[in-house]
């Protein structure tokens, strides 16, 4: 059972428009989509870990024809 406080569903924002995903997993498995819909290459990731308090926050872009981590870190 999940700590509603401290756990929340991961949210994407492209465009400056949020949606809300089930699960991490399901925004990487998708990433190479999210990222065409973008128009600055660039995918924000916002979500909670397990044991940890607070908001983690992840830049994604393509590199390389990859999705890659550009940048993260705590809110």
């Amino acid at each position: 059972m999940a700590n509603h406080i401290t756990q929340w569903k991961p949210c994407v924002t492209i465009n400056g428009q949020t949606t809300r995903f089930d699960t991490y997993r399901a925004i990487v498995r998708n990433m190479k989509l999210l990222l065409q819909r973008s128009t600055n290459n660039e995918v924000c990731v916002s979500r909670s870990l397990r044991g940890e308090w607070g908001e983690r926050f992840e830049y994604w872009a393509m590199l390389n024809g990859k999705p890659t981590i550009i940048k993260e870190g705590w809110m």
